[in-house]
């Protein structure tokens, strides 16, 4: 049974249970000075402990998606990974190859043009030669004969660090919000490409390209878009692209549209920071690379470099986010061709609930700075 099934998380609770109950009934026979009779109390309330923060462990973990599975969680995955692959992907004409569909959990979402679909793809960058895994939601239009000449609007949609990019789908609901908003006419339809920042686990390489290391910031910038545009019907051009992240996500989403203008019209932050981590998950991004480290700090960039011809929009919480007053500076720093937008809430954690109440409003502001649908082929 894997990490994240209902039936692990049930046996958990379930075993807390028996094992408090078998605590109180046994207690009585354990209430001796005799080293059995301490041994196995001891026992008893280290078993019930364990189950019971086991209990929390996974339920927290099903909530937020920290870890997708076992390997993962134990830092044993080896489905991504950084490679050096000449050939490409060995039977695919391009960078992209589909390994599974799956319906949208939205009414009438078992039938694509109504629904639309959610496929799981292997990206392989050409330049950075990174491959990772990535879900792409194509919206019903996409499979309606009026829009078969038409190309969409794009976003990329990146998780926190380490996350799982299943948790955009299961717990933050992006293809099902974005289904939702377009139905109700409030933003046209998008492509939506969901997967975590982490393209080289189980290193946090904040979306830098780390001399000697995972070119990351080369996977985002150039090849996820290049490979994105060759297998999909998605418009190439920057008003066809915006991006999105929340926590370091959101912090690659202002970093990637602020120094890829040509390549991304529109980034938004949701609890996202200004400056790049450095702590034993990213190790050393910078090799001594002053310039580099630099050009990573936005708060720099904002001041030291000319201000990129892009959109962006970033959100915190006067109450419970720990980016509030960062935020503030960023807004007051930023200059034109720049453009601005910020959301900010009376009180909201650092958590899937701040961030699935600021999504719809996000998605439709990326809806409106991004005219790439209207492209024909």
């Amino acid at each position: 049974m894997g990490l994240t099934s209902n039936k692990v998380l049930a046996l958990a609770i379930a075993l807390g249970v028996l094992l408090f109950i078998g605590t109180i009934w046994l207690w009585p026979r354990l209430a001796r000075r005799s080293w059995r009779a301490i041994t196995g109390r001891v026992g008893l309330l280290l078993a019930t402990q364990v189950a019971v923060f086991a209990s929390i462990g996974l339920y927290t973990n099903q909530a937020f998606g920290f870890y997708a599975s076992w390997a993962d969680l134990l830092g044993q995955e080896t489905e991504q990974g950084v490679v050096v692959d000449h050939d490409v992907l060995k039977g695919e004409k391009g960078p992209v190859k589909v390994t599974d569909t799956q319906t949208v959990d939205v009414p009438g979402g078992e039938t694509p043009r109504v629904g639309g679909q959610i496929q799981k793809i292997q990206v392989q960058g050409r330049n950075s030669k990174i491959a990772s895994p990535a879900y792409v939601y194509l919206p019903p239009e996409y499979f309606q004969p009026q829009y078969r000449h038409r190309t969409f609007p794009s976003s990329v949609v990146l998780t926190g660090y380490p996350g799982t990019a299943e948790a955009l789908i299961k717990g933050l609901h992006y293809p099902q919000t974005a289904h939702k908003q377009a139905r109700q006419g409030k933003m046209q339809p998008m492509i939506l490409v969901m997967l975590r920042p982490t393209v080289a686990p189980p290193r946090d390489t904040e979306c830098v390209d780390i001399p000697g290391g995972p070119q990351s910031e080369t996977f985002f910038a150039r090849d996820l878009p290049d490979a994105i545009t060759q297998h999909y019907r998605a418009g190439k051009k920057p008003d066809s692209w915006g991006i999105i992240g929340d926590s370091t996500g959101g912090y690659c989403a202002l970093k990637l549209a602020m120094h890829h203008p040509d390549v991304y019209g529109a980034g938004a932050s949701l609890s996202g920071y200004y400056k790049a981590a450095q702590d034993v998950t990213t190790g050393n991004l910078f090799h001594g690379d002053k310039d580099l480290e630099n050009q990573a700090n936005l708060m720099w960039y904002l001041e030291h470099m000319p201000p990129p011809k892009t959109s962006l929009l970033v959100s915190s919480s006067k109450k419970g986010e720990g980016n509030y007053k960062d935020t503030l500076k960023f807004i007051d720093k930023v200059k034109p061709p720049t453009r601005i937008s910020s959301m900010i809430l009376e009180s909201g954690g650092h958590n899937f609930n701040t961030w699935r109440r600021e999504i719809p409003a996000s998605l439709v502001w990326l809806s409106q700075r991004l005219t790439g649908g209207s492209d024909v082929r």
